[in-house]
């Protein structure tokens, strides 16, 4: 009896059981339904309890996101492996670059098949250096022990084959994470697009990486023409990523007068529905979360032309894409959403929901899962 139940095991592991819960609740939530005893491996957070109401069973971690001690990575590996053996699920799917290096390892160890799949190239690709290069090598090893890798975007993936971190058979492309679009649904419009209350949203970790001080430098030539346009930023501040911008930081532009920082909100649809236009102008990403829920939410998008958002935004039909590490075009692209007119607007956020439901509604990812479980367990 005990061999069948295991066999029905299937373990998540990931840096914050946050982003399990808010990325991938309606997989998690399909896979118990299916009768799968569902695990998740995350660092301790609010969303343990929400996981645990659904029905997961979760095993707290400590793990360092951005730590280059090699001690606690062994200790991490040591960790994995020990939890990995006692639970024996069939299948394990690791997400970020902890969880894809040291959890692969673990599983390899354990002799339990994994799946690493890659939501970001994030750091170590945009910046150079040593810890770049030390975590490719790393990665170029642990990947060996997965079974199969899966990407986000075409460029992502492309980028790992052709740097020969991994074996582009074993490879697949996902259209991210999925998005619910019956829970991101449309809402009437708070804000009418006119120049005179016209509201941005930047939604993201406050990384430098995200094109936050872009989006600040945009706001503040805008503020300059426009009195009574408003720029929000929502999202985390701090953490371990060189890329973090300090609180210290923040509170100078919110004291400035020119951005109003929301902190982090545990549900994002009142304030993206109260936005006019949800603008991210990241460096790279994989597939951005924040702008399938904006999408989904018929909200117009303003993003740079760089992986991972050129795959959700279509430039002139779901919103405006601007030149990458340019607050210049940034502001214009900005500007010139704000002077489309009502009809204009609305058809950019009509076309964007069109867009999530033919390419990225969820219940496609979740079939995708389904199907590789199936066949494997």
């Amino acid at each position: 009896m005990h061999d069948v139940q295991a066999r029905r095991a299937i373990l998540f592991c990931a840096n914050t059981a946050w982003s399990m819960y808010q990325f991938r609740r309606g997989l998690l939530a399909s896979l118990i339904r299916d009768g799968y005893e569902v695990h998740v491996v995350a660092p301790e957070d609010p969303e343990v309890a929400a996981l645990r109401a659904m029905g997961c069973i979760v095993h707290p971690l400590t793990m360092s996101a951005q730590g280059r001690n090699p001690f606690q990575d062994i200790r991490l590996v040591a960790t994995l492996l020990a939890l990995y053996l006692r639970v024996r699920p069939a299948l394990i799917f690791h997400y970020t670059i902890k969880p894809n290096i040291y959890g692969s390892i673990a599983a390899r160890l354990a002799g339990i098949r994994s799946i690493a799949v890659t939501t970001g190239l994030g750091y170590v690709f945009i910046n150079k250096g040593l810890v770049s290069i030390l975590s490719k090598m790393l990665y170029r090893i642990a990947l060996r022990f997965s079974g199969q890798v899966w990407f986000l975007n075409q460029e992502d993936r492309l980028a790992f084959v052709s740097a020969r971190l991994v074996d582009g058979k074993k490879c697949t492309v996902l259209p991210g994470e999925g998005i619910d679009l019956d829970f991101f649904a449309p809402v009437a419009d708070v804000n009418e697009p006119a120049p005179d209350h016209f509201c941005f949203l930047l939604i993201a970790r406050m990384l430098w990486d995200k094109g936050v001080g872009e989006y600040v430098a945009a706001a503040r030539a805008l503020k300059a023409k426009y009195r009574h346009v408003r720029f929000q930023m929502v999202g985390p501040v701090g953490g371990e990523s060189p890329s973090a911008i300090p609180q210290s930081q923040v509170d100078a532009w919110v004291k400035e007068g020119v951005v109003e920082y929301l902190g982090t909100v545990r549900d994002i649809r009142p304030v993206i529905g109260a936005a006019s236009c949800v603008v991210l102008p990241s460096y790279r990403e994989g597939i951005p979360r924040a702008l399938l829920e904006a999408a989904a939410m018929e909200r117009p998008i303003v993003a740079t032309a760089v992986p991972g958002c050129v795959d959700v935004v279509d430039h002139e039909e779901t919103g405006l894409l601007c030149r990458e590490r340019d607050p210049r075009d940034l502001a214009a692209k900005m500007e010139a959403m704000m002077e489309r007119d009502r009809e204009g607007w609305r058809r950019m956020g009509v076309a964007g929901r069109a867009k999530m439901q033919s390419s990225f509604d969820e219940k496609f990812i979740i079939e995708h899962y389904r199907n590789v479980i199936h066949a494997l367990v």
